[in-house]
């Protein structure tokens, strides 16, 4: 499954390893984008939407 993610928080690369890190902690074999200049998180998972989106609000990084 795609997720696609507006994350008005995500401002910079470091923004968006934090992110990529905590949907990593959720699922280790996911494959993320995270655009700092668009504020977008692509992530292909097989976990659902809301434990991704649990997991960067949990580090800061709220899903719009």
């Amino acid at each position: 499954m795609t997720v696609q993610l507006k994350v008005p928080n995500l401002a910079c690369p470091a923004c968006a390893n934090t992110v990529t890190t905590a949907i990593k902690s959720v699922d280790a074999n996911a494959a993320i984008e995270a655009d700092a200049k668009t504020k977008v998180v692509n992530t292909a998972t097989q976990v659902s939407q809301a434990e991704i989106e649990a997991a960067i609000a949990a580090v800061g990084y709220p899903a719009a």
